[in-house]
């Protein structure tokens, strides 16, 4: 198997897989089929499909309570995806957010959906990778990414492009899929269709990272007991209904997403991977 090294490469595999043609048209189709108006939808609407993370809008409500926030924030959304966590932020709590993701497609769907929601005043989306962000130092006042680090090999960099950014003394809120206590993967899974996309750490090891970086972790949540109750409860009610509802994930994760979750929930069960939050501060 090919071992992919160069950092260009691995996030030229990573966009490919999250790459969608007519994403944005399909989404605006299931949107119809589920009796919302595709032309000015509501940011619960969105919800089934907007948040690609474990557990979608419940953890992100979840993660985001852990955190210090105000209306007057400029938040960065680093691994944006098609924008919901931005969204939800901007609705709820009144920030201004900065979404950034290596995926353009993502990108173009975040701000037409922004703008169909109403929120394009609060929220802008840029194309662009994690390890090297068109921002200034010290420009935001917090920052979030969900589900990102997975695809990323090079941690160290993208630790310290977030502490660049970062105001000094201001709150990171992490929340990805972390290595377990026992060695091993099932693949395909949501973030990567083989090995060579997918760079779990195990918690300890994020720790030791954020640390060298500059970050104190300050509070701490793993989701692991509740991800697989989740997927194992979501699975029977595909299941009772004869297939997934015309809004969700599967329109981002492509014709092998049962086989992809049904992997990840494998994962949990086996002690392979689990969820974790982590919120550290940048000293």
């Amino acid at each position: 198997m090919e071992n992919i090294s160069d950092t260009t490469k691995v996030e030229d595999v990573v966009a490919a897989h999250y790459g969608r043609a007519n994403l944005g048209a399909a989404i605006l189709e299931a949107l119809a089929k589920t009796g919302a108006d595709p032309e000015a939808p509501t940011i619960e609407d969105l919800a089934p499909v907007d948040e690609f993370h474990t557990a979608g809008r419940i953890t992100t409500i979840r993660a985001l309570k852990m955190m210090p926030l105000s209306a007057s924030m400029h938040v960065l959304d680093a691994g944006c995806g098609i924008g919901g966590t931005s969204r939800y932020l901007a609705g709820e709590y009144g920030c201004r957010v900065t979404g950034i993701d290596l995926t353009p497609e993502y990108i173009e769907v975040a701000s037409m959906l922004t703008d169909r929601v109403g929120l394009s005043g609060q929220c802008a989306f840029v194309q662009g990778s994690v390890l090297d962000m068109p921002f200034e130092d010290a420009g935001f006042d917090t920052a979030m990414t969900f589900h990102v680090a997975m695809n990323i090999e090079d941690r160290a960099c993208f630790y310290g492009e977030l502490a660049r950014v970062l105001k000094p003394g201001a709150a990171l809120c992490l929340f990805d899929v972390m290595q377990g206590p026992v060695p091993g993967m099932f693949y395909p899974v949501p973030w990567a269709e083989t090995e060579t996309a997918s760079f779990l750490k195990s918690a300890d090891e994020t720790r030791a990272l954020l640390s060298e970086a500059g970050f104190t972790v300050t509070a701490e949540e793993n989701l692991k007991s509740f991800a697989q109750h989740f997927f194992e409860e979501t699975f029977a009610k595909i299941a009772e209904a004869g297939g997934p509802p015309p809004l969700g994930l599967h329109l981002l994760t492509g014709r092998n997403t049962p086989e992809k979750f049904s992997n990840f929930l494998k994962g949990l069960q086996a002690d392979h991977v689990e969820p974790v939050i982590m919120i550290a501060k940048r000293a």
